[in-house]
């Protein structure tokens, strides 16, 4: 009989709780199983985790009632939501709740919620330094996550609040890697000033989560923050310059212009980024290089990053 504990995975098939995924299952001795928790069970992603060994639960988490099937019986959970989907922090705030529900319902021994900030703390609705959004929020796929915590604090259920940081891999999927501007120069575009902004492989979040679980109950009620580097967006553009081998430059320029980029969310990143920039050394602070390296020693780098997936990065 199987001594393996069941960690039950939100966001399975995406970048996060992928992570995890494939984490727990390359690691044979880790003590762990997977439930992958997907809203499509025959998906070619969510196959491709059952052929590796994970196994499928059909969710909805805008459905309550389904989030109890994969937390009956498990050890614990990672709970992940995915704003761009919907754009509604609402919904967000609503999809977080119900999974702390459920884990308390479950008497889960363990969940990570993976949470940001709710910028309205630094900045108040009332400070028009930037424009609020949505009437509730200043930065919404941050503000609805860092709301979402007191769900899990008020209904005790044991948690680990997990701080992440700008993907590497949005260079790949979301349009933030090096763009020709008119001149044919290659340029990432940042609202950041000269402040650094913490970056991170999304892989290294699921191997992160993995050790904090396998910690056992270390890290439950804290906030930990999870980077591989700070870069400046001039470090950032001599990385990619090295890495890629072509000449790249950073482009800085004031959020109100990136808000005006017109692209889904424009407004939203426009005003995170000028949070990022704003409140660099708190937010850097908060995702603790070291810290993060003790907890998982083989964190990347950019230019790690770089070697493995640079090539993917369309240019």
């Amino acid at each position: 009989m199987s001594t393996q504990r069941i960690l039950a995975v939100a966001g399975a098939t995406g970048a996060q709780g992928g992570g995890l995924v494939r984490a727990i299952l390359n690691d044979p001795d880790s003590g762990f199983s997977v439930r992958a928790m997907t809203r499509d069970v025959k998906s070619d992603k969510a196959r491709a985790l059952a052929d590796l060994g994970a196994e499928l639960v059909q969710v909805d988490l805008d459905d309550r009632a389904s989030i109890d099937q994969p937390f009956e019986g498990a050890y614990g959970a990672f709970c992940v939501t995915f704003f761009w989907e919907h754009f509604s922090p609402e919904k967000e705030n609503a999809q977080a709740t119900a999974m702390a529900q459920a884990a308390k319902d479950a008497g889960l021994q363990h969940v990570i919620w993976s949470t940001l900030e709710d910028t309205r703390k630094w900045i108040p609705l009332s400070d028009d330094c930037m424009p609020t959004l949505k009437e509730k929020y200043k930065v919404p796929h941050f503000d609805a996550k860092g709301e979402a915590d007191q769900a899990f604090r008020d209904l005790d259920v044991p948690t680990t609040f997990l701080l992440t940081s700008c993907y590497f891999e949005n260079m790949i999927y979301f349009g933030m890697g090096p763009q020709k501007n008119e001149q044919g120069q290659y340029v990432v575009t940042l609202p950041m000033g000269d402040q650094k902004l913490p970056w991170i492989a999304v892989e290294d979040i699921g191997k992160s989560a993995l050790a904090i679980f396998k910690a056992g109950r270390q890290y439950i009620g804290k906030t930990i923050g999870v980077a591989g580097e700070h870069l400046t967006g001039d470090e950032l553009a001599a990385g990619l310059s090295k890495g890629l081998k072509l000449p790249v430059t950073y482009q800085a320029v004031e959020p109100a212009v990136y808000r005006s980029f017109g692209f889904p969310g424009a407004d939203d990143l426009g005003n995170m980024f000028q949070f990022n920039r704003d409140f660099s050394d708190y937010f850097c602070d908060a995702r603790d290089l070291n810290a993060a390296r003790a907890l998982h020693p083989d964190m990347q780098t950019l230019e790690m990053w770089l070697k493995d997936y640079g090539s993917r990065i369309p240019l």
